[in-house]
């Protein structure tokens, strides 16, 4: 299947590294984060990408002309306008895209068993499938009653709801949903998808991180690290 990223945004909640470069080419344990996620789909033998570029996007240009991977892969650089919303970025992909394709962003890790996905998807038969994951957590959890607590403990992720991950399984029917530059992907086109019951969630519960900010790089490297180890 082809696979779409989208790494056209301004990343300006990590501004500290995207005033010179492009949120997806932020180094994650010495690596481009849009390379580990390239690296993730062609572990699952997906070797045909097209990347949705805009701000800064001839960074990733440059990088993607020096690297050098097998004769297999094929890296389609798109330009889609640097103010484009995550769903024009899609719609201006239309023409490259016939068939059910893979999608995700160009700032999120995860270890998501992708032909898993890909048959749920394919089993289900709807327009869409994204990944659901829990939030990452970040605060302790109390009760407090006549100002003494009465209840303490680390918070976990089964403490919140579900949240769309990305890694989504598209049918290029969705795009028709998308009506312009401006609209975002999470927006009207996924409200329309979900009214009309064409919207499925696939759940993953294992390792899986976005690169908002700053303390989530720090997160994210140190849960590579881990993972790594345990290998």
């Amino acid at each position: 299947m082809k696979v779409v990223i989208l790494a056209g945004g301004m990343g300006t909640r990590i501004s500290e590294y995207t005033k010179t470069i492009p949120k997806p080419m932020i180094k994650v344990c010495g690596k481009p984060i849009i390379h580990r996620i390239i690296d993730h789909y062609m572990k699952y033998g997906h070797n045909e990408f097209f990347i949705a570029l805009g701000y800064k996007g001839k960074v990733i240009k440059e990088y993607f002309k020096k690297k050098k991977f097998t004769n297999k892969i094929k890296i389609h650089l798109i330009e889609t306008g640097k103010n484009t919303m995550t769903g024009g970025r899609l719609k201006k992909l239309k023409k490259y895209l016939n068939d059910t394709f893979l999608l995700t962003y160009g700032d999120g890790l995860s270890n998501i068993n992708l032909n898993k996905l890909i048959n749920f998807h394919k089993k289900n038969k709807k327009l869409i499938t994204l990944t659901a994951v829990r939030p990452p957590a970040r605060f302790g959890a109390i009760k407090i009653k006549n100002n003494v607590v009465k209840y303490f403990r680390e918070k976990n992720s089964l403490d919140s709801g579900w949240i769309n991950g990305g890694f989504f399984v598209i049918n290029p029917k969705f795009i028709d949903y998308i009506k312009k530059d401006s609209t975002y992907l999470e927006q009207e086109p996924f409200k329309r998808a979900t009214k009309n019951k064409q919207l499925l969630a696939f759940k993953h519960k294992g390792f899986w991180q976005c690169m908002d900010t700053l303390r989530d790089k720090e997160i994210l490297e140190n849960k590579i690290k881990e993972l790594t180890h345990l290998e």
